[in-house]
């Protein structure tokens, strides 16, 4: 009876003592002196866990009835309290270290979250953006046309009415097939051959492979608007621009080459410009990845190349 007794108090005390060490480091960790703060802990809890066992089996059998039992107590006190240290301490290690992982597993998620919305919202501004961009250089043809040719400004506007419908279908999606892309792209040829008639016109190779691959929407669109505005801009010549999309290694690349002046533009061999520089920044936003967008001057050739990796989970824009 004294033997089932005494780890009756033990257990039940030392239970009670470690379900209060994992409560607390559920409730309060410093940020500063973590590992003293537990160990202090850990000892006090420790040297109250002991105190309260000897005082109750001192007071259940010190009543002279049982002096070898109260000697033997007393001598093993040490071992009790070491014994004791060693499970309270290694539970208030164990549930500080998982309340921690934790704590950091919740916090990264947090700051996943918080980097999603910031790529989300900067890629949106990036949309809206080029709308604008485009808009006011469309408005500002049809402008034009009204006086000199009026069935085609009615025409312009029609087709930009169309053009700025299927943006805002677009509003939503992340991703379109290639094929709808090019499809999107036309209505903004249709738009800009109206304004230029036969100085311009446009080749489309796409290889069938590439067809179904995925692109973001309106990608495309700014770089063709890059290509007319160095090829036909301080110009009378009619111009060609030759489009080809092309799987390669599991990757979509899209070509635009167009004739341009060096000695008009110099800067266009640097690539720059508002559509390039923003279609390179939605690029490193998607992907992570500063090398998708290329650009090259041959001669007197220029020519952007659009790499787009075909990840299996287009659904993050992490990736």
């Amino acid at each position: 009876m004294i033997a089932v007794v005494d780890s009756l108090i033990h257990n039940v005390l030392l239970f009670v003592a470690l379900a209060a060490i994992v409560q607390m480091q559920a409730n309060y960790r410093p940020v500063k002196g973590k590992y003293s703060y537990v160990a202090f802990l850990t000892l006090v809890m420790s040297a109250l866990w002991a105190t309260l066992v000897i005082c109750l089996l001192k007071l259940f059998y010190n009543n002279g009835q049982h002096p070898l039992y109260i000697q033997w107590l007393s001598d093993t006190l040490p071992i009790r309290f070491a014994l004791g240290w060693l499970l309270i301490t290694g539970t208030g290690f164990i549930s500080f270290f998982m309340y921690e992982v934790e704590e950091q597993r919740e916090a990264l998620a947090r700051k996943e979250a918080a980097e999603k919305l910031a790529k989300e919202a900067e890629l949106y501004k990036l949309r809206q953006q080029l709308q604008p961009h485009f808009l006011f250089n469309s408005l500002n043809s049809i402008n034009a046309l009204v006086s000199l040719r009026p069935e085609e400004a009615r025409q312009m506007i029609q087709k930009l009415s169309d053009f700025l419908r299927g943006t805002l279908k677009k509003e939503d999606q992340l991703w379109i097939s290639l094929r709808e892309e090019l499809q999107y792209l036309q209505l903004y040829l249709d738009i800009e051959k109206v304004r230029f008639r036969h100085r311009l016109t446009t080749t489309v190779i796409q290889h069938e492979e590439a067809a179904a691959l995925q692109i973001p929407p309106m990608l495309l669109q700014p770089v063709v608007e890059n290509a007319i505005k160095f090829g036909l801009y301080d110009t009378t010549d009619a111009i060609n621009i030759t489009i080809e999309a092309r799987q390669e290694n599991n990757v979509l690349l899209v070509t635009v080459s167009n004739p341009f002046d060096p000695a008009m533009h110099p800067q266009a061999q640097q690539g720059t410009g508002f559509g390039l520089n923003s279609i390179r920044r939605r690029l490193f936003l998607l992907f992570g990845r500063q090398d998708l967008l290329e650009t090259k001057a041959d001669l007197n050739i220029f020519t952007t190349t659009i790499k787009v990796p075909q990840l299996h989970d287009k659904n993050s824009v992490d990736r």
